[in-house]
């Protein structure tokens, strides 16, 4: 199945009292790049989010935001460190007494002072709590690699039209191949004929002059190794997995076929059919870019 490097997916679920919101987005990328903001309260669980995100995505920038929310709130609870406090008024007095400064000690003074307050929060279980996470994060990576295979399926489809196009296009070039030898020996008998006037022509010569040019255009090669590489495509388009790169590096072969049919015709038809079968294969790998 084709999926597409780019996507989104999203999911809000409520587990144990918290609700997570979970967020994937990706764009094109050479390998995987993975990203993944969540609150400090559970940073903890970013490799473990990595981890979920690598065993579904092969290639692509990938960015994970997610947000938790307790419902009600967690039990915190916030006492006075009597005793640090008692030893803070203590020493702010004898500031007053032994240095006469204007005594302003107050409630806002002593409450921005280190350790005055005692916070206590309740023990978490990080395995639950990364568990919980991670289901949520699971159904967001389904939601996302949904949108992906959308995608995908559009590209293939497109992948598919362009192949079938460029199958036609060689067939053209295999057609005309051979009457590109003919109007060469056609040429090279009335060039002939003109130079040596009434004199008869050496027939043998004349076979191998043709022989000769028919070996330099011969372009068998070329058009059976590109619909090869078309099947190819057609094999990868159908298989499991990651096969972005592989595409990519099949145009790479394709597209040398092409460059050494361009370079052996001299006919002007075949020319500007190879010149249609390089515009096909540039389209496809524009397409390829987004596959991952």
């Amino acid at each position: 199945m084709v999926k597409s490097m780019t996507g989104y997916g999203r999911a809000v679920e409520t587990v144990n009292g918290r609700t997570f919101t979970v967020e994937i987005r990706s764009v094109n990328n050479r390998y995987l790049d993975c990203n993944v903001k969540l609150p400090r309260a559970i940073t903890f669980a970013e490799e473990a989010v990595k981890a979920a995100v690598k065993a579904a995505v092969s290639r692509g920038k990938v960015d994970v935001y997610i947000s938790m929310a307790a419902e009600g709130g967690d039990e915190i609870k916030v006492s006075l460190n009597k005793s640090v406090m008692e030893g803070y008024l203590a020493a702010m007095r004898q500031m007053v007494d032994e240095y006469g400064v204007r005594d302003d000690i107050s409630v806002s003074t002593l409450s921005r002072l280190t350790d005055v307050f005692v916070v206590e929060k309740p023990d978490t279980d990080e395995d639950q709590l990364k568990a919980d996470l991670l289901a949520v994060v699971q159904q967001a990576l389904t939601n996302y690699n949904q949108m992906r295979a959308v995608e995908g399926a559009a590209l293939e489809a497109d992948l598919r039209s362009r192949a079938a196009t460029i199958l036609g296009l060689v067939a053209q070039v295999e057609e005309l191949n051979p009457q590109t030898v003919a109007d060469y020996r056609k040429r090279l008998e009335e060039k002939m004929r003109e130079v040596l006037e009434n004199k008869s022509i050496d027939e043998a010569r004349l076979l191998t002059e043709a022989a000769i040019f028919a070996d330099k255009v011969a372009v068998d090669e070329e058009t059976v190794r590109l619909r090869s590489h078309l099947e190819q495509m057609d094999t990868m388009l159908r298989d499991k997995g990651a096969i972005g790169r592989k595409l990519d590096f099949l145009l790479q072969e394709m597209n040398r076929e092409a460059n050494t049919t361009g370079s052996k015709c001299t006919d002007v038809k075949v020319a500007r059919i190879v010149v249609d079968i390089k515009a096909e294969l540039e389209k496809i790998r524009e397409q390829v870019q987004n596959i991952e």
